[in-house]
């Protein structure tokens, strides 16, 4: 009971294959310009890490910006499914999960079985996304990875009152002019960033427990801004990096359809050089 998920977004692209609800490989790549390039790529750093061939997976579900155009895929499914059956399976008590992706948020509420009750997505504004803390980690000249523990290191409050990536920019580069510290600026982004991510959650009910999943999890400062803006505490996935959470619900969605004794394949091989032949089967929209 091989099966892949595959989850191409704007900025980055992911792959989990699993066998027996038990991951095997996972991988994680900067993004192309093309989606069935990053999906072939990064299927194949999933592969390498897990000791298997194409030939070994059953099926293959994809999820993200470019999820239509994976030549090599059985069947698409929605982000929101993903992220929430991802984050349920990861941690089974979850009742509200905020994801951070690349250009995008997410906030969702889940029943008792992991059912999305609601949620609410933001991909209109690049505040609020890792595509704000990218653009800022630019102008202060300092390392996306890094802007957490140069966070931790702020003595100083530091408001920041725009929300607009453009204009953000132009506030820290005052900010930077007028000589405040950059672990200061660094925390008052985060804060900033939590506040309007928090407002997005509160519209829709948040109800522990709380997972926060996507490449921003992996932002400390901006954790532990989240938790103080929702007055809760949040819970990291246990085990797995956080990105990789959007690729996981595909993997689950994939043994799904293995398990029908109807699906006998086979699928599709990667090529990059191939070009897309769709419509991709679609699964379970929200």
């Amino acid at each position: 009971m091989i099966v892949a998920g595959c989850d191409i977004g704007s900025l980055s692209a992911k792959a989990v294959i699993m066998d027996n609800n038990k991951i095997m490989g996972t991988g994680i790549i900067r993004a192309g310009t093309n989606p069935f390039e990053s999906a072939d790529e990064v299927m194949k750093i999933a592969l390498n890490d897990s000791d298997l061939g194409m030939d070994d997976i059953k099926v293959i579900v994809t999820t993200g910006y470019g999820k239509e155009m994976v030549p090599f895929a059985n069947a698409a499914e929605s982000e929101i499914v993903c992220h929430a059956r991802g984050a349920f399976w990861n941690q089974p008590g979850v009742r509200t999960v905020i994801d951070i992706g690349g250009q995008d948020a997410k906030a969702m509420r889940l029943d008792e079985n992991g059912k999305v009750i609601r949620y609410l997505y933001n991909d209109k504004c690049a505040s609020g996304t890792g595509r704000f803390l990218e653009v800022m980690a630019e102008a202060l000249e300092v390392k996306l990875e890094d802007m957490g523990k140069i966070s931790a290191r702020s003595k100083e409050k530091v408001v920041l009152s725009n929300q607009c990536v453009i204009f953000a920019e132009t506030e820290v580069v005052s900010l930077v002019n007028e000589g405040k510290e950059v672990p200061d600026i660094i925390k008052g982004l985060h804060k900033a960033m939590a506040g309007r991510i928090a407002a997005m959650a509160f519209s829709i009910g948040v109800e522990d427990d709380i997972v926060m999943t996507g490449g921003g999890a992996k932002n400390s400062g901006l954790f532990n801004a989240l938790s103080d803006s929702l007055r809760k505490p949040l819970k990291a996935m246990n085990g797995i990096d956080p990105q990789i959470n959007g690729a996981l619900g595909a993997a689950l969605a994939a043994t799904d359809i293995a398990k029908q004794s109807q699906f006998d394949g086979p699928i599709r091989r990667p090529n990059s050089t191939a070009q897309f032949d769709g419509p991709i089967r679609r699964i379970d929209k929200v």
